[in-house]
């Protein structure tokens, strides 16, 4: 057991704080190979900043190839404790939609508010606060705890991957990056592009990520005002624009779909009930809608550990081409093949075909693993909550890129998910207590 922890986590809150601002000032967007550094400048100046906290605190830092990760490690032994979370963010989307500057974060009513202080630098640096609160307390670590600090996790995971080409691989481990209390199961990540050639002559463009929902879409086309008369009939909002019609939705993480309205859904069931037609637009308005689990495609799709089939489209893009880019959560059980062979199948009927952009194996570690019951112990003994069991999620975690890793915090049970969103925001008490919850797993976890 930890005694006289609490002085010098308590000790720690104001640097945490601090530290997080410095970070969430830098403009982490992935703007690959911008001032010659592999994800931009502004990412390696994150992961640099990031490495000076660790070196200040009194870690080893390691500036890893060239800026595709890099790592902060304390302790000695063979064995090793990772803890792996990011440095890069999703884009702030429309600035009028903040209170504030995304990255000039302000504190009011107890929270801070900026891009990156849920997903993921204030989870991140609350666990390394909570290790130099540990260093301090003179604990001796019987494993070397090491940060690794991921560059690429919003886009291709390349950072991911040249870390496990190029270093040593913990023997276990947690990734802060989701809620409490543990996540056991992540669904399989699926990352596609459906294209075929536009003959229709429409153009279009919109969404932001594929990993978002996409909360605004604006048309520029023709018959915009019979476009209003059908999005009024359909109860869908929108706006007249002096360039064109802003089709209204809300944005959410594409683990959740069903929390947000997809704005490019509603635009392409409106267009083509009027009449404008398009490969796309069909395969939307026809095989998708506003379904988050595209159960005309798939049917229902689900499993007990990690629940429904997940579907976002996030992306349009109408040019010489069209170009959908989409965004499944797959059930752990369910064989990736299944999906991939429906999608094609519905698609090829629009003239569309499949291209796959990117895809994460799923994590599904048994809720009686060693690493999921002593992170749970340590929760239920620190947050006071006996009532939580182990989570699974449609998220995707580092954790998944490790042996004998998992999802744990920061975000506590009842705590509004913002990440991705306009007004992203940090409850500080409550990242407090993931520092306090942090230092004792990692004392357990090195035990």
């Amino acid at each position: 057991m930890l005694e006289n922890i609490d002085s010098h986590l308590a000790a720690q809150q104001a640097p945490l704080k601090a530290a997080l601002v410095e970070l969430v000032r830098i403009p982490s967007v992935c703007d690959e190979g911008a001032g010659g550094y592999p994800f931009g400048a502004a990412i390696d100046q994150a992961l640099r900043k990031a490495l000076q906290i660790a070196g200040d605190l009194g870690f080893r830092t390691q500036y890893g190839d060239g800026g595709y990760y890099g790592y902060a490690e304390v302790g000695e032994g063979a064995e090793m404790l990772g803890i792996l979370g990011h440095l890069d963010v999703v884009p702030p989307g429309k600035l009028e939609d903040w209170e504030h500057d995304p990255f000039d974060p302000i504190e009011k009513d107890g929270m801070l508010y900026g891009r990156g202080t849920q997903d993921d630098k204030g989870p991140l640096l609350a666990a390394l606060f909570a290790v130099k609160a540990l260093m301090d307390a003179g604990i001796k670590f019987n494993k070397r705890v090491r940060f690794i600090f991921g560059a690429d996790e919003e886009t291709l995971w390349r950072c991911i991957n040249r870390y496990k080409e190029k270093e040593e691989l913990p023997g276990m481990g947690f990734s802060p990056d989701s809620k409490f209390p543990v996540t056991y199961a992540e669904k399989g990540l699926l990352q596609l592009r459906l294209e075929g050639r536009n003959d229709s002559g429409v153009r279009l463009a919109g969404g932001s990520a594929f990993n978002a929902v996409p909360d605004f879409v604006l048309y520029d086309g023709v018959r915009q005002d019979d476009l209003a008369r059908k999005l009024t009939e359909l109860g869908f909002a929108f706006e007249r624009r002096e360039n064109g019609i802003e089709v209204k939705g809300k944005a959410a993480h594409a683990m959740i779909p069903e929390e947000g309205i997809n704005a490019i859904a509603r635009l392409c069931i409106a267009l083509r009930a009027i009449g404008i037609h398009s490969k796309a637009i069909d395969f939307v308005a026809q095989e998708i809608g506003e379904d988050p689990n595209a159960r005309r495609i798939f049917g229902e799709y689900a499993d007990a550990p990690s629940g429904k089939l997940k579907f976002n489209l996030g992306m349009v893009d109408l040019g010489e081409l069209e170009q959908l880019s989409i965004d499944s959560r797959i059930p752990v059980t369910v064989p990736k093949a299944e999906i991939v062979s429906k999608l094609s199948t519905a698609a090829a009927r629009y003239g569309l075909a499949y291209k796959e952009f990117d895809w994460l194996a799923p994590l599904y570690l048994p809720q009686d693993h060693f690493v999921v019951t002593t992170l749970m112990n340590v929760y239920r003994q620190y947050s006071g909550d006996t009532v939580t069991e182990p989570r699974s999620s449609g998220g995707a975690t580092y954790a998944r890129a490790m042996d004998n890793c998992v999802a744990f915090g920061a975000l506590t049970v009842d705590e509004l998910l913002t990440e991705h969103q306009p007004n992203e925001r940090a409850v500080l008490q409550n990242l407090y207590k993931a520092m306090e919850i942090y230092a004792h797993a990692v004392f357990e976890l090195t035990r």
